[in-house]
């Protein structure tokens, strides 16, 4: 088929042609929204799920959403390549000062004004310079140097000019698990804050299973501010969806053996999906996916896989990580016992300590509950053992 109207787009938080089976979440974010605008409190939303399961697509969704209405939207990711929690927090106060940009506009009034020089103030105080917004530093607030006492006076002032104009300020926060612990406690506090007080602040974040734990940790509350979904595989109605759509909107089909095959292959996450859609839709000579056009298409996505999904984290990984994770990848995806890699390193659990922590942190597993890991990302064990092959 024509290579150029190929309708699948693997890659990371890019859109699907079909975005199916998360209509719950989205209509939630949409109610969210719509309670705002008639000044009633609601509270934030946090994504959770392994990696290529559609969060960061989701985070994007809400984000075209609230700027569709026409509310403050700041974007910010957890993880930074350099720089490490300064360059975050720096980034954060460059995002507040583009989107307080946009809102210095003719009518903005003086309360919206005032606001935007708190946020000159925070960003000033962080060393952030160079974007002017056209207002002056509000001297005495969001300017302490504490980012938990200065985000809060930050959002409060936003907060109170927005809902005069009944908007409301949206901090679209992707891998929220890899922020510093500060600044997760200073945006825990904020929400909390703004739910008492009834101020139209929330947050949407995304990042892995182990993020509600996280939040958690850092407040004891947050189990309690917070709409928590469970971002996972599609049902095999929404995964077929997925799948054929796309292709039947250019006049493509696949015959169902072609179909299960696809389907079973994926797993029916959502960025594997799009992986082997691709790979069939180039692969397929004629309209009419074949089984055996399936076959050679899932051979060519795994290897697209293999070559980019997957090294990504295991190339970050030391040689003893490594080792770790081919003890791990005995288990598969479900998950391993500390204990039980232990025992087959015959080795003491302390002395492994070290490692399953740099490996949490590297992102490359979790820890679901006590005295167990698992991998971040859906197929790493089977990867590692293809390796290992």
């Amino acid at each position: 088929m024509e290579s150029a109207l190929n309708p699948y787009s693997p890659g990371s938080g890019r859109r699907p042609f079909e975005l199916v089976g998360r209509q719950s979440e989205i209509d939630a974010f949409d109610l969210l929204l719509a309670k705002t605008r008639q000044r009633r409190p609601d509270r934030g939303i946090v994504l959770h799920g392994l990696r290529g399961v559609g969060k960061t697509v989701l985070l994007n969704e809400f984000r075209r959403q609230a700027e569709h209405a026409e509310f403050m939207v700041v974007f910010l990711e957890g993880r930074d390549a350099e720089g490490g929690p300064e360059a975050v927090r720096a980034k954060l106060a460059r995002n507040l000062l583009q989107a307080g940009r946009k809102l210095n506009r003719r009518g903005a009034g003086e309360r919206l004004l005032a606001a935007l020089g708190s946020i000159a103030s925070f960003s000033a105080k962080l060393g952030v310079t160079g974007i002017d917004i056209g207002v002056n530093l509000n001297h005495g607030r969001a300017d302490s140097g504490s980012i938990e006492v200065d985000l809060e006076e930050l959002i409060e002032d936003l907060c109170l000019a927005l809902a005069e104009k009944r908007s409301g300020l949206i901090f679209v926060i992707d891998e929220m698990q890899d922020l510093d612990d500060g600044l997760i406690a200073a945006l825990l506090s904020a929400q909390h804050l703004a739910g008492q007080r009834e101020w139209p602040f929330y947050i949407a974040g995304a990042g892995l299973p182990n993020l509600p734990s996280v939040l958690s940790e850092a407040r004891s509350y947050a189990e309690r501010i917070f709409n928590y979904r469970s971002i996972g595989a599609l049902s095999r109605e929404a995964a077929e969806a997925a799948l054929v759509a796309p292709a039947q909107r250019y006049g493509a089909s696949f015959v169902p053996e072609a179909k299960d095959l696809l389907l079973s292959a994926s797993g029916a996450y959502p960025y594997f999906l799009q992986e082997y859609g691709y790979a069939a839709w180039e692969t397929a000579p004629e309209k009419t996916v074949t089984f055996d056009d399936a076959k050679i298409a899932v051979e060519i996505g795994r290897a697209q896989l293999d070559q980019g999904f997957f090294p990504s984290r295991w190339k970050r990984a030391s040689k003893a990580e490594k080792d770790f994770l081919r003890l791990m990848a005995i288990d598969g995806d479900d998950g391993s016992s500390t204990a039980d890699l232990a025992d087959r390193a015959k080795k003491k659990q302390s002395s492994m300590t070290m490692t399953r922590a740099s490996l949490i942190d590297k992102g490359i597993i979790y820890a679901p509950a006590l005295g167990v890991v698992a991998f971040t990302v859906p197929g790493m064990a089977d990867y590692v053992k293809r390796l290992h092959e």
